[in-house]
């Protein structure tokens, strides 16, 4: 069975057309509400969100749906995915929903759920949520209807949280960070977190108006980063999504790491701490040159699909506890059980601070092949998988590359486009091959 509304990462789409609507969102919690009441006479959910000014449409229509099941609910208001999947686990409760669209603009919102051990959910539990909403509802009795209350101090909770994973022998004193939260979900966490460890913090997108989320500050926009850390002579500048699940990370020289180069940096530190790392999960589309440096390391690597959710199932399977993907989601499962973008700054920090090391010097040796990302919009009905032109080519190019790059192409997860990425030993080399694969596809 196909899934219809769910994607890699959840619900989402734009507010206002199915399924991100106040009447599905109604169904959604009610149909949710009765899978969780088969395995659970009275559960308990907890709602957050982020910025977005449709939250509280969808807020209200979910929290409804779900009293309609007879099923309790405790709101957190603005608070990033990985505070809701701290907070579900913590207080054991049976389910964590955020509202969010992550790093899309303000015009798209989405939901992601988190099971009671604040993991994300399998592709079978949300098949068993589409098999309820094809269902007619089953409403509770008026004595069964759930409750909503809001939680008290889930900011608090989750700020003593987020510093507990940062070594207590450590702080951030005589640091200046710039911290960037896309005036998204992390506006009034993330500042305290870093000043609370002893940093100097200059805020930065973090003012949201229920309409600027992402536009033109956070992780999907890091010139803003940049700016402010030359602006300041800052050590440091993160900056997260919207719901401030990955980071992007700068040093002082302006440089941007990626994702790819921030986890070879967690791993070599667990290493030097004389921690034990089996081995690490990467995704189709981690660097050709991190798996080589790992493995130089004499560290297992293995690549999941794109998508953090896939990246857990692996470290789970082979009870592993670092992966994360080049966009910057990051996992730490001896920290946390998602990916968390502050979390992973301090992981960032701490390797620094225990090593006397700076990010461009760790990194030295790690010299990542060019990528080149097309993306082309699918006409609708087209078979990409069986198109002759872009099957030629694809074999073509990737016999030229041997072992020097590699191919990827990929539909999107959650709009319709088909992604298209070459490795290569030079950028000219990438562009070219990705660009011929491109202009196939009009054939």
């Amino acid at each position: 069975m196909s899934r219809s509304f769910f994607g890699t990462d959840g619900i989402r789409g734009a507010v206002g057309q199915s399924p991100i609507t106040p009447d599905f969102m109604l169904r959604l919690g009610h149909s949710v509400g009765r899978v969780l009441k088969a395995s659970d006479s009275k559960p308990t959910v907890l709602i957050g969100k982020d910025t977005r000014i449709s939250g509280y449409m969808i807020e209200s229509a979910l929290e409804a749906g779900f009293a309609s099941a007879g099923v309790d609910v405790l709101l957190t208001g603005p608070l990033p995915t990985p505070g809701v999947a701290y907070l579900t686990r913590a207080l054991r409760l049976s389910l964590g929903v955020v509202i969010s669209a992550s790093h899309n603009p303000y015009g798209d919102n989405g939901i992601k759920f988190f099971s009671a051990r604040g993991e994300k959910l399998p592709d079978e539990w949300e098949l068993q949520v589409e098999a309820a909403l094809d269902q007619p509802p089953q409403w509770v009795t008026s004595a069964d209807l759930g409750k909503a209350r809001k939680l008290e101090d889930a900011r608090g909770r989750y700020i003593e949280f987020c510093k507990s994973t940062f070594g207590s022998e450590l702080s951030l004193k005589g640091l200046k960070i710039v911290v960037d939260a896309a005036h998204g979900a992390a506006y009034n966490v993330a500042p305290s977190v870093f000043h609370e460890l002893g940093a100097e913090v200059i805020a930065i997108g973090c003012s949201p108006d229920g309409t600027n989320i992402n536009a033109g500050f956070g992780a999907t926009a890091p010139a803003a980063l940049v700016r402010a850390v030359h602006e300041h002579k800052a050590d440091f500048g993160v900056a997260l999504d919207g719901d401030a699940d990955r980071l992007q990370l700068v040093d002082a020289a302006g440089r941007l790491y990626n994702g790819d180069e921030l986890l070879y940096v967690v791993a070599a530190d667990r290493l030097a701490q004389g921690q034990a790392v089996s081995g690490v999960v990467g995704t189709l589309m981690t660097n050709m040159a991190v798996e080589s440096a790992l493995r130089q390391r004499g560290l297992d690597f293995v690549r999941a699909r794109v998508g953090d959710r896939y990246v857990l199932e692996e470290l789970l399977a082979r009870g592993w506890t670092l992966g994360g993907e080049s966009s910057g989601h990051l996992l730490s499962l001896d920290r946390h059980t998602t990916g968390d973008g502050i979390v992973s700054a301090l992981q960032i920090l701490q390797a620094v601070r225990r090593s006397g090391v700076a990010l461009a010097s760790q990194l030295q040796t790690v010299k990542l092949f060019p990528q080149v990302m097309i993306n082309v919009r699918l006409q609708d009905g087209m078979d990409w998988k069986s198109h002759l032109p872009l099957q030629c080519i694809q074999r073509d190019i990737e016999k030229d590359l041997g072992s020097s790059g590699r191919v990827l192409i990929r539909a999107s997860g959650t709009e319709p486009v088909l992604r298209i990425m070459v490795e290569a030993s030079d950028e000219r080399t990438a562009r070219s091959c990705a660009e011929r694969l491109a202009d196939s596809l009009k054939s």
